[in-house]
């Protein structure tokens, strides 16, 4: 299970709010993107559901408990900027969590967990994509392979909760279509609840089972420090879409996608358009 309540989150910077009586639930295995304008907190919000944040105010419950105040192997991270490490290999670099979580002063496995943990970071491997990589150095690869190691480097721990803050943004449509399908079969195939921030509706309607947008209601200069970004718009995706479950919808037709009444073409969150900004 991984289900995430949100009660009447807050987040302050001192005079400044950024998010204000943020309340959702997100339900266990679903895939949530957020979406909204530049600079109304989706990535703070992100942050929080890491552990790198506290809220100012409310709570943030995983599978009925607290979350816990610091990140840890039950919730991994894909940034938009690769955070592989360029002195480790393929294999080191995906390798390196399990050495961490079974060896926290060494960082080194050795014997039968080393073996097993390199049998497993292999077949990872070869299920983002990368199979032939493994003595590569992060160097030696494309955009959209390093986005992909990020993503084995994430899934090798196993986490109940998967955060993505933007990662496909910087690739080119070829590759960011190829990263779309290989995240679709990890959602169906793994257990996994997936929470994305991004600024592309189309990559929003093409993944997600459901749409949250976040937007300041009071935007006017004067006002941006004392009145925080909400949800505004909450959008199940129709046909429903589920974890595990084949649907007669399919995602990459290039139609628009009927839901709710609305056209994806003619809804406009936020002032934003259906590509990427």
């Amino acid at each position: 299970m991984s289900e995430l309540v949100i009660q009447n989150v807050w987040k302050e910077y001192g005079d400044q709010i950024v998010l204000e009586n943020v309340s959702l639930t997100v339900a266990s295995r679903a895939f949530v993107a957020l979406v909204g304008p530049s600079g109304c907190g989706k990535s703070t919000f992100l942050r929080m559901l890491l552990g790198q944040e506290k809220p100012t105010r409310g709570t943030i419950l995983i599978d009925g408990q607290p979350m816990p105040t610091e990140p840890g192997p039950d919730r991994g991270i894909v940034f938009q900027r690769y955070s592989v490490f360029p002195h480790l290999t393929v294999l080191g670099n995906v390798l390196l969590g399990k050495e961490f979580s079974k060896s926290r002063h060494k960082a080194k496995l050795f014997g039968a967990a080393r073996r097993n943990a390199v049998e497993e970071a292999r077949d990872l491997i070869t299920e983002v994509g990368l199979s032939g990589t493994e003595q590569k150095y992060p160097v030696q690869l494309s955009g959209g392979m390093q986005q992909r190691l990020a993503l084995a480097q994430a899934l090798i721990m196993k986490p109940k909760v998967l955060l993505l803050d933007e990662p496909f943004g910087a690739l080119d449509p070829g590759i960011r279509a190829e990263i779309h399908t290989l995240m679709k079969r990890l959602w169906h195939e793994t257990q996994m609840t997936i929470v994305m921030v991004t600024h592309d509706m189309r990559e929003a309607f093409t993944l997600a089972s459901r749409i949250v947008a976040f937007e300041r209601r009071r935007d006017r200069p004067e006002e941006k420090q004392r009145y925080g970004a909400t949800i505004t718009n909450d959008i199940a995706i129709w046909p429903p879409r589920q974890a595990g479950v084949p649907s007669i919808f399919s995602p990459d037709r290039d139609g628009p996608v009927a839901f709710l009444g609305h056209r994806r073409d003619d809804l406009a969150l936020s002032g934003e358009s259906s590509e990427a900004h």
